[in-house]
This record gives C-alpha cells, sequence and structure tokens, in this order.
C-alpha cells in the first residue's frame, strides 16, 4: 500500500507554487541543486554518447540543470507517472519524456538511471521494487538520492545505510558509493555494475 496518494501529493504542489522546485516538493530550489550536484559528481565526466533516464523525472529540472552546467549528454528520457508532470516536462525539456510507473512497468533500457526525490513518498516495498527496476535496466548503473535516518514519518520515507546496504546484497550491485553530509537526512547513492 502507498504510503500516501502520490498523484494528490504532487497536483496540490504544482497548484500551490507552480513549476517551481516547491512545485514538486523541494523544501527550496537550493537543496535541488545540491542534490543534483551530488548526483552530476558521480556520472562520468563525459556523457556525449551516453544515454540517462530520468525516473521521477518531475518538470525535467535535472536536464535543465545539466543544460545551466553545459553537461554533455548523448541522450535525456525523462520517466514519470503523473500526466501533468510529463506534459510540463515534454514542453520545458523538449526531450522524449515516458509516462511509466517505475515500480511496475517494464522500463527501457539506458547507459544510466538517476532519481532524484521520487522516492521519498514510497514505502519500503516500493522503494525496493523501484531501485531494482531501475538498476536492471541500466547499462552501467543507477544514482539516486534518498531520505536517510530511522526517523518514521507518515509521508516520508527514510532509509538507513543498512537497508542500502541490504538491496545492494540482493541486487548483487558490484560497487556502492555513499555521499552524504550535504543536507541533513539525506543521502545519495551509486549502484553501480562495474568495480573500475
Amino acid at each position: 500500500m502507498p504510503r500516501i496518494d502520490s498523484e494528490m501529493f504532487y497536483i496540490s504542489a504544482i497548484e500551490k507554487h507552480g513549476t517551481t522546485a516547491k512545485g514538486v516538493n523541494w523544501l527550496s530550489k537550493k537543496n535541488q541543486e545540491i542534490r543534483f550536484d551530488v548526483i552530476l559528481g558521480l556520472l562520468p565526466k563525459d556523457m556525449g554518447s551516453m544515454g540517462l533516464a530520468d525516473a521521477g523525472c518531475g518538470f525535467g529540472d535535472f536536464y535543465m540543470y545539466m543544460q545551466k552546467k553545459r553537461k554533455s549528454l548523448g541522450k535525456y528520457l525523462g520517466i514519470d507517472s503523473l500526466d501533468d508532470m510529463c506534459s510540463i516536462a515534454r514542453n520545458q525539456t523538449g526531450c522524449d519524456i515516458l509516462q511509466a510507473d517505475i515500480c511496475r512497468d517494464k522500463l527501457p533500457h539506458v547507459d544510466y538511471y538517476i532519481c532524484s526525490g521520487a522516492m521519498n513518498v514510497l514505502n519500503e516495498f516500493e522503494t525496493h521494487l523501484f531501485i531494482r527496476n531501475c538498476f536492471e535496466a541500466s547499462k552501467y548503473g543507477f544514482i539516486f538520492n534518498i531520505l536517510h535516518g530511522k526517523k518514521e514519518s507518515e509521508t516520508y520515507n527514510y532509509v538507513t545505510t543498512a537497508q542500502i546496504q541490504k538491496i545492494a546484497s540482493d541486487l548483487h550491485v558490484k560497487k556502492i558509493i555513499l555521499r552524504d553530509g550535504y543536507i541533513k537526512n539525506d543521502i545519495t547513492v551509486a549502484f553501480l555494475k562495474e568495480t573500475t
């Protein structure tokens, strides 16, 4: 059972804040961009010939941030379950945006999958499915951020380092990189398929 009705969670945020960072329930644009920087730091420096899928892409903000930072990318594919998000992301990025349920639908294969914040309202089982599906659909790996710690919340999903390591073990992840300390109660994780 989902932790909350994610469609209402995001639609009410869009109605209140528009197509801003707060419109996808980020505390601020600064916090959103700090997380994006950590993800960018874990991706290869040259993505010019590679494809990247943004799971739970929202408005396509990660793609636009890459453009702002002049980061090359072979192909961007946004994926979101909400029709409103997909429409806005298509208009804002001009890229392919796929409407799909990451936990249930078959995902296209690309070099890397990333996710920034989309798992924060899932339950533990859904989080495991989301991570597994993105990791399995990637050629090289899945990089994501998620709320970190042992906090109990009726709205938000927090995971511990032990839970992350258990998921990695279940998926036979070859290399794990953990980055924290950049924002309280947040962690960015790279599940990579190669150890180099």
